[in-house]
């Protein structure tokens, strides 16, 4: 059988581009099957990455004004790359990302693209995120939670939907955002979440995967942020999970090893997380279902071929991480790919058992940031190559590492973890100290 993608022998823009990239990618392959006998030779640069990233904190090169308004994003792409490295990140770093961050908070609510700027539902994610990462409990006062809540109930549209900023466009991305940030900083109500379930539910395509809103196109980060939203929503199992599942598969390329965002698409280094970060969560879905055993969904995602790809064909010498063979490196794939390897890696569940405990202490559990707190890397990784090439785990939900997540959660939801600190799975790893 050959791995090659099926070819209806028409050709297309896309499947001319897709042979070359399968020609590149074998190429890569063979290089490093000529030069060592088996993959136990494969390495993950981690201090070439890490510089790279350091670079960044620093300096950006000229053309990177045309992300002038993706400051937030910048900064988390490249923290959480750090963090993933486990990369200590130093109190002067520290610093200078709260000064930023709080320059780029809007008086209304949200935070912008850089100071002055328009509150956006992204940014407003990145930066949450980004406080998260840096772990004091004087980044993560930074967060207005008042303006905030307001500005995510502006955003709030009848039908379930959320805009990405004032007047502007609608897609699941916002959705995602509004939620995942309310459920870190504390801030889900029934006020918020009205509707959501329904609108995630009508962008999910005959395909099984999900779309950016009804009647488009299923493609995997929008399947990502609609899936992880309904998480958040403890609604995972109201979609077609047999047609999800089969969609989400369906998108791991047999010769690449790396996942593909839609169907008869290239595959792309930043779908190693949109991609297979789809699996924790469906598995976690159906395990309370008890459709499935712990980790019974495994054999429906390659992780051994998928850290093949990014460690051979997204790697790149002079640091950083990039889409394919022959393209170079920027921030946003190096934090996804790092992102997806860490997700290949770990094998991350959510504690049913302790979750029930919770439950029956009277604290709700199934949907919101408490929930987020349930799930758990356990000690058993599945680790390509030198053993040294483990990163940290990173949540499945909110994409930072459990770590800063159950920091950030902690700090928010003090007053109702109190009771129940010893029946939930981990304590905080990081400590909250004031610097």
């Amino acid at each position: 059988m050959s791995l090659r993608y099926p070819d209806d022998m028409l050709p297309s823009d896309t499947s001319i581009e897709q042979r070359r990239i399968e020609k590149s990618v074998l190429e890569k392959y063979t290089e490093y099957a000529e030069k060592h006998s088996s993959l136990n030779d494969l390495k993950l640069e981690r201090d070439v990455h890490a510089a790279y990233l350091a670079r960044g904190l620093n300096y950006l090169s000229r053309w990177m004004v045309a992300l002038d308004a993706s400051k937030p994003w910048l900064t988390y792409w490249i923290l959480h790359s750090l963090d993933l490295l486990e990369v200590e990140i130093s109190q002067e770093v520290i610093e200078r990302g709260i000064s930023s961050i709080v320059s780029w908070q809007i008086s209304s609510g949200g935070f912008g693209g850089g100071p002055d700027q328009l509150a956006h539902l992204a940014p407003t994610y990145a930066a949450v995120n980004s406080l998260a990462i840096l772990g004091t409990k004087e980044a993560m006062n930074v967060i207005d939670r008042k303006t905030l809540y307001a500005f995510l109930l502006r955003m709030k549209q009848p039908d379930g939907s959320f805009t990405m900023h004032e007047g502007g466009e609608i897609d699941i991305r916002g959705l995602y955002c509004a939620l995942s940030v309310a459920a870190m900083t504390n801030l889900l109500t029934p006020e918020l979440t009205a509707n959501c379930v329904d609108f995630i539910k009508r962008s999910q395509t005959y395909e099984g995967g999900i779309g950016p809103y009804p009647g488009k196109e299923a493609h995997n980060g929008y399947t990502f942020c609609g899936i992880a939203a309904m998480q958040i929503l403890g609604a995972v199992d109201k979609l077609d999970m047999e047609a999800l599942l089969a969609w989400c598969a369906g998108r791991q390329m047999n010769l690449e090893g790396g996942f593909q965002g839609r169907t008869n698409k290239l595959v792309d280094g930043c779908y190693s997380f949109w991609g297979a970060g789809d699996f924790p969560i469906l598995s976690a879905a159906l395990e309370a279902k008890g459709k499935v055993a712990e980790g019974g969904l495994d054999y429906l995602f390659d992780r051994e071929a998928l850290q093949r790809y990014i460690l051979i064909c997204c790697q790149d010498d002079r640091g950083g991480l990039a889409d394919k063979p022959g393209v170079g490196p920027d921030y946003y794939h190096t934090c996804y790919c790092l992102s997806g390897l860490s997700t290949a890696q770990h094998h991350i569940y959510y504690d049913k058992a302790a979750a029930a405990k919770v439950a029956e202490a009277g604290v709700d559990v199934s949907s919101g940031g408490i929930s987020s707190l349930m799930w758990v890397a356990t000690s058993d990784c599945a680790v390509l190559g030198d053993p040294d090439n483990l990163v940290a785990p990173t949540h499945p939900i909110h994409n930072i590492t459990l770590a800063k997540a159950r920091a950030m959660i902690h700090h928010f939801y003090a007053p109702q973890l109190q009771p129940i600190q010893t029946l939930l799975p981990c304590e905080p790893e990081i400590p909250l100290v004031d610097e």
